[in-house]
């Protein structure tokens, strides 16, 4: 399970690097990218909860930290829609559950339980998934 979770998380990371040229380059109106915001907000945030699915946080601070992972991959998961960002229904798909998956991450965390959160954590990467399978060529 751990060995597994670990493949998806760095799976997930090497997706969303490769991403940016597949998916749409940024909104109508505001300046950020898709590129930036899946290397600056997506991969970081979806890394640190895959590191503490590998191991537990070890005090309160952590399990903050790892609360506050989840809360900005459930906001951005708005973003990823907004100002004409979206192209398709695949990609809105893959947000939503984005967003499904990371609330369910963020009431993990904010519960600490540990093993919770290692049961949700791969609907985050399956989300990436989704989307990366119909926009990354």
């Amino acid at each position: 399970m751990k060995r597994a979770t670990a493949v998806a998380a760095v799976a997930v990371g090497l997706l969303v690097a490769a991403v940016a040229d597949a998916q749409v380059k940024k909104g109508k109106n505001r300046p950020v990218t898709t590129k930036q915001l899946m290397s600056g907000i997506v991969q970081p945030n979806c890394a640190a909860i895959g590191a503490a699915v590998q191991q537990a946080p070890a005090d309160d601070k952590a399990w903050e930290n790892l609360a506050t992972n989840a809360a900005l991959l459930n906001e951005i998961s708005y973003t990823l829609v907004d100002d004409g960002r979206c192209p398709d229904a695949d990609w809105a798909t893959a947000v939503t559950q984005l967003r499904t998956a990371s609330d369910a991450v963020l009431a993990k965390a904010l519960a600490k339980d540990h093993a919770g959160l290692a049961a949700e954590f791969p609907k985050i990467t399956e989300s990436c998934g989704t989307c990366h399978k119909a926009h990354k060529k």
